[in-house]
């Protein structure tokens, strides 16, 4: 049986502003984020995130479900898409805590996503045909995002 190995790629910081309530749906509590800005620095790739939004799902059961689309553009000016699932949860007063815009520690909860990423850039094929994985912390500024690719 073959080993998965993980590759850090880049650790991805994303600049939100306060999250539109509309309401509860069937489904739960739902929310969007506009995402204004960003960062994503690490040894294979490096740049600015040109803007994006994440549709926040607060579950019945407590787990925020996220599902984001963003558009990210490499220093030497490749753009490529990104989108990802995830969920975040924990024990209630350490989201309370984070919801209040609190320094956390990031092994007090679970945050974890599943980027896909897509370019027509020859120069970052290989992000077509690879998967990613990421942990994730959040601040009162927004989520950081350290992703692996699954080698």
């Amino acid at each position: 049986m073959r080993k998965l190995i993980e590759e850090f790629a880049f650790a991805l910081t994303l600049e939100v502003p306060t999250p539109v309530d509309l309401g509860n749906i069937p489904a739960g509590g739902r929310k969007v984020s506009t995402i204004v800005g960003g960062k994503f620095e690490g040894p294979t790739l490096s740049g600015r995130v040109i803007g994006g939004s994440d549709w926040l799902l607060m579950r019945p059961d407590g787990v925020l479900q996220m599902d984001a689309r963003l558009t990210l553009e490499t220093k030497e000016g490749h753009a490529f898409g990104m989108s990802y699932t995830g969920y975040r949860h924990g024990p209630r007063d350490v989201l309370d805590r984070l919801g209040r815009g609190e320094a956390v520690d990031p092994d007090t909860y679970y945050f974890r996503a599943t980027p896909v990423f897509e370019t027509s850039s020859p120069a970052l094929d290989w992000i077509n045909r690879t998967i990613f994985a990421a942990t994730g912390t959040r601040s009162a500024e927004g989520p950081t995002y350290y992703i692996y690719a699954i080698k």
